[in-house]
């Protein structure tokens, strides 16, 4: 098995390190990650700008731009065959409910997808981020990877997968949960007197919902969310149906 390994933390990261270990105890490895962090850039496409590709170590390629470039260039230009998997992670920190829109991690899997390569995200809830931590979750990712590679995913589906701190209580199968944002931007004056301003600084939350992403991990089990890549509502079509959609002509 030929296991492509990227992140958004940066190539760097003890996640990423773990991981690759990790997965190297079952298949051949190849890591293609951002030269530094790109935490919460989402499902960004480098268009406009060339990419540079350092090869830091036997396998280990550092790419001057995001992990859904990484993904892409990995697939069509730095592996010489298709990888049979893509794993990206491990995300310091949970990404969980309404993070998945942002999340650098998680578009890294859904760009796997979009290539025909069966793919998760990993991410770990910890307030401490301890390398046995991230050790815990490597194992898990292990495992997942063989059983992936033997059962396949369902068509145009990846897993996302969450993982709690401590002794894992259970895996379950969940949805995407609800996150409670703060409203708060906080505002600051620089030495020459300009405004600036920082995104993100609030305290989050969320909606404590069973059968949910953020449910499961705060009650210590992995949480596994199999996420489809057609983002239709098709339980709006009743109600949209009843709107007048008539087009003015016109003159």
């Amino acid at each position: 098995m030929l296991i492509l390994v990227t992140n958004d933390d940066g190539i760097h990261s003890p996640g990423i390190v773990a991981l690759a270990q990790s997965l190297s105890t079952v298949g051949d490895v190849v890591v293609v990650a951002p030269d530094r962090e790109r935490s919460a850039i989402g499902h960004s496409l480098t268009l406009h700008a060339p990419l540079r590709a350092d090869e830091i170590r036997p396998g280990f390629f550092a790419i001057s731009g995001t992990p859904t470039d990484c993904v892409n260039l990995g697939i069509h230009g730095l592996l010489s065959v298709k990888p049979d998997l893509v794993v990206s992670g491990i995300n310091r920190g949970g990404n969980m409910g309404d993070d998945l829109t942002y999340s650098g991690t998680v578009a890294a899997a859904m760009e796997a997808t979009l290539m025909g390569v069966p793919a998760f995200a990993i991410s770990l809830e910890s307030p401490t981020f301890r390398l046995e931590d991230f050790t815990v979750a490597a194992q898990f990712a292990a495992g997942l990877a063989q059983t992936v590679h033997s059962r396949g995913l369902p068509l145009d589906t990846f897993l996302n997968v969450n993982v709690p701190v401590g002794k894992l209580a259970a895996v379950q199968l969940t949805r995407q949960g609800k996150r409670r944002y703060s409203d708060k931007v906080e505002k600051k004056i620089d030495p020459r007197g300009r405004a600036y301003y920082w995104i993100g600084v609030g305290e989050l939350g969320f909606e404590d919902v069973p059968g949910t992403d953020f449910h499961a991990v705060s009650n210590g089990s992995v949480s596994i969310t199999p996420l489809h890549l057609d983002l239709t509502n098709f339980r709006s079509f009743d109600e949209l149906s009843t709107w007048d959609f008539n087009l003015q002509q016109a003159e």
